[in-house]
C-alpha cells in the first residue's frame, strides 16, 4: 500500500473571514462574500471545493486519455452545488454542507461514444477528490494547540 500524506496549513488573515491556505509553497486565499460577513477577497471554501473536483476530474482525464485510448482534443467540467446557508449561519436541523453537486462533463474527441461514456465511468471512478465526497472519510481533530 503506497499511502501518501499531504498536509496544507490555513491562517486567518487580519481582515473579515479571508483564509490564507498554503501547500508545498503555493497559497490561495478563501473568503466569503460579504453578504456572508467575508470581505469577498477569493472564492470561499464550498466554492473551491467544486474547483477542487472539477479539476481532478480534468486531470484524470488529461493524465489517463492517450493510455485509455481516447482521443482528447478538450475537456471542461462544468459544476454546481446545493448548499442551505442558514446551516453555515447556525440554524438548526439545518446541514451546513452541500445537499447535492452537479457537473457536466464537456468532451471534444472523435473517439467513438462507447469509449467515451467508458471513459468517463473510468474517470469518476478513479478522481481522489469525488471518491473522498462520494464516501465517508474520517475527520479526526488530532490535537488542539493553545498558544
Amino acid at each position: 500500500m503506497a499511502i501518501e500524506t499531504f498536509k496544507a496549513v490555513s491562517r486567518k488573515l487580519p481582515e473579515g473571514l479571508a483564509v490564507e491556505s498554503e501547500v508545498r509553497g503555493f497559497k490561495i486565499v478563501l473568503d466569503e462574500p460579504k453578504e456572508l460577513g467575508g470581505t469577498n477577497k477569493g472564492m470561499n471554501p464550498v466554492e473551491a471545493l467544486l474547483c477542487a473536483l472539477g479539476s481532478c476530474q480534468t486531470i484524470v482525464a488529461s493524465a489517463f486519455a492517450k493510455a485509455k485510448g481516447i482521443d482528447l482534443q478538450d475537456f471542461w467540467v462544468e459544476l454546481e452545488g446545493d448548499l442551505d446557508t442558514d446551516g453555515f449561519m447556525g440554524k438548526p436541523g439545518v446541514r451546513p454542507g452541500f445537499q447535492e453537486i452537479r457537473f457536466k462533463m464537456h468532451i471534444k474527441s472523435n473517439s467513438p461514444k462507447e469509449k467515451i461514456e467508458e471513459f468517463v465511468k473510468f474517470i469518476e471512478n478513479t478522481c481522489p477528490v469525488g471518491d473522498s465526497l462520494a464516501n465517508p472519510v474520517r475527520l479526526v481533530l488530532s490535537d488542539v494547540v493553545i498558544e
